[in-house]
C-alpha cells in the first residue's frame, strides 16, 4: 500500500491539554490536505468518546480519507476503520481475525529485532520510533534516531512510517533517512488551537512533504 507522507495523530489527551476541540482539530486537518487520519485515545471508550470517533470518521469519508483508531480493535470494527497497534496490543494476526482483511492496519515497532519478527505478520505498515525524544507518552521506548531509522529502512519492504518528536525542522532529514510516512503528533498543535491556525499547521506539513 501507498501512505499519505504525512500522518497526523489526534490524540485527545494532548488535544484536551491544549484546550482544542477534537473535532474541530480533525475538520481542520482534513481541510488542510490531511488524507489519513488516526484517533489516539488512551482512556475509557466511553459512549462520549465513541460517539466523537463516529462523527470524526464521517468527516473522514466525506473527504475521502482514511481513518484509523489506536489499540481497540473492537472499536475500528465497529467504526468501519483502519487499526494501528502496538507491541502490548493483540497480535497482529488475532487484530486481523476482527477487523478482516479489507481494513489498513498498522504496528509499532522500536527496533531492528521488532521489525525482522514483523516480517511474517499481515501489517500493512510498520511505524518505527520514537526517532527522536517525545512527550506524548508517559513511558517512551528507546530513541531509535536516523541512523537506527536508516537501519529498519533495510529490514523490511513495507511502508515505514517514523514517528516520535518529527518536527517540521527534522522532517527532511527523517524523509532523507528512508521513512515513507512521518506520523506527527504535537508539532501538529499550534500555540494557539483555533480552526484557522490548525488548518495552516497542516498545509505547512502538506508543502514541506512535497518537497
Amino acid at each position: 500500500m501507498k501512505l499519505p507522507r504525512v500522518y497526523p495523530i489526534l490524540d485527545t489527551q494532548l488535544i484536551s491539554a491544549k484546550d482544542c476541540d477534537a473535532e474541530v482539530a480533525a475538520c481542520a486537518w482534513l481541510d488542510g490536505g490531511a488524507a489519513i487520519l488516526q484517533f489516539r485515545h488512551k482512556g475509557p471508550w466511553t459512549r462520549h468518546v465513541f460517539e466523537q470517533a463516529e462523527r470524526i470518521a464521517a468527516q473522514c469519508r466525506g473527504r475521502r480519507a482514511m481513518f484509523v483508531v489506536n489499540d481497540r480493535a473492537d472499536m475500528a470494527k465497529l467504526l468501519g476503520a483502519g487499526l494501528h497497534i502496538g507491541q502490548d496490543d493483540l497480535a497482529p494476526h488475532d487484530a486481523r481475525r476482527l477487523v478482516g482483511y479489507d481494513a489498513v492496519l498498522g504496528y509499532s515497532t522500536h527496533n531492528p529485532r521488532q521489525i525482522e519478527e514483523a516480517a511474517d505478520e499481515p501489517a500493512d505498515y510498520l511505524a518505527i520510533g520514537p526517532v527522536y525524544a517525545t512527550a506524548s507518552k508517559q513511558k517512551p521506548d528507546p530513541v531509535v534516531g536516523l541512523e537506527g531509522l536508516r537501519t529498519c529502512r533495510t529490514l523490511s519492504p513495507r511502508p515505514l512510517v517514523a514517528i516520535g518528536g518529527v518536527t517540521r525542522q527534522t522532517a527532511s532529514a527523517v524523509f532523507a533517512a528512508g521513512a515513507d510516512t512521518v506520523a506527527v503528533i504535537g508539532d501538529l498543535l499550534p500555540e494557539t488551537c483555533s480552526g484557522a491556525n490548525l488548518r495552516r499547521r497542516m498545509e505547512e506539513w502538506q508543502q514541506l512533504a512535497r518537497n
